[in-house]
């Protein structure tokens, strides 16, 4: 089988695949890969056995992260949960572990990493796994009574009532106006946690190069935001993304009134599942939370290719240092530090 590269934000014939190949996500879209370019001025390509002028029959994306501190890579893709290989059949793997192996030592990069949701397929390949997460999804064929006596009685379904007693107002948006209010409560969520933010230009990227498939609910008391998620569209499924609260307003239940929001939308919408992301292994208290959705709970593996050994199981972490920086950095400085940080660690 031949291989072809191709840049996915120039061929309209990316688009056409991802539009109709069932195991494509919201993470395929152009919209989220131009956001990657825009914000971290990423190269995108994919490959496929479809020559040149034909239809795509299958495909598979990566982007170049090139860093003088970090080192250069190839990975599918960067701050993404997971994208799938779209390809016919996993026989074709092996050709492309080929090319991998090629590639990685003519262009001497450090690794190329792949994040399948499924990795059976890897087993015989020369890539190794790497890092593992949990990834939850919840199947919304159930009628919406059934989905919410499927909640934890007393941490969700009690919440719930509550949160809707204390005259909450609830928007749903992607207007300029709720993705700065959103923007805020993700710089005081980042700072809780002593990580870095995410630069305020990928979510503006995000919000116009997705369109109609990315949306930000937001709950407010008395005016002032109190918690939002940022969710990703594609066909019948729903991913969530990003979520921030005030913790002053925890009291008020604003999250898991959010998720049921999304729940009741999603359902009545026509969507048939939320993928509610994935979760490091060691965070319990996430875990527990979404476990408590009635989600479906499984393993998710990333899986890498290196020419030297140290490089194929050490999973990639934030650069040295962060943690202290954000403690350190006034908002305004933090969120310019996030725009130089994060092209780095993708």
């Amino acid at each position: 089988m031949q291989l072809y590269k191709l840049d996915p934000l120039s061929d309209s014939r990316w688009d056409d695949l991802v539009a109709t190949h069932p195991r494509a996500s919201a993470f395929h879209r152009s919209g989220w890969l131009n956001t990657l370019s825009k914000t971290y001025g990423y190269r995108t390509m994919a490959l496929t056995s479809s020559p040149p002028g034909e239809p795509l029959s299958d495909g598979l994306v990566f982007c170049e992260v090139r860093s003088w501190i970090t080192g250069s890579r190839l990975v599918s893709l960067p701050f993404t949960d997971h994208t799938e290989p779209l390809l016919k059949e996993d026989r074709a793997l092996f050709q492309i572990a080929d090319w991998i192996q090629e590639e990685c030592r003519e262009r001497d990069w450090r690794y190329v990493e792949l994040r399948p949701l499924s990795g059976d397929a890897f087993s015989e390949h020369p890539l190794v796994k790497s890092q593992s997460f949990w990834v939850h999804s919840l199947d919304l064929t159930s009628p919406l009574d059934q989905l919410f006596q499927g909640l934890h009685k007393s941490c969700l379904q009690r919440r719930i009532r509550h949160a809707e007693r204390q005259g909450l107002s609830y928007v749903k948006s992607s207007s300029d106006e709720l993705l700065n209010e959103f923007y805020d409560l993700l710089m005081m969520t980042r700072r809780r946690f002593c990580l870095l933010p995410q630069p305020r230009s990928w979510f503006q990227n995000l919000m116009e190069c997705m369109g109609a498939n990315a949306e930000i609910r937001m709950v407010r008391k008395d005016q002032k935001a109190v918690a939002a998620i940022l969710t990703l569209r594609h066909h019948g499924r729903v991913i969530y993304k990003y979520g921030c609260s005030d913790d002053a307003f925890h009291h008020l239940a604003g999250m898991p009134f959010l998720f049921w929001k999304l729940i009741e939308e999603s359902k009545a919408e026509g969507v048939h599942e939320i993928d509610f992301g994935r979760t490091d292994t060691d965070n319990q208290g996430l875990i527990r939370f979404k476990d408590r959705f009635g989600t479906v709970r499984r393993r998710l593996t990333y899986f890498r290719y290196a020419e030297r050994e140290r490089e194929r199981a050490v999973a990639h972490a934030d650069l040295p240092g962060t943690r202290a920086l954000c403690s350190a950095l006034p908002d305004a400085l933090s969120s310019r530090a996030g725009s130089l940080v994060y092209r780095h660690i993708g």
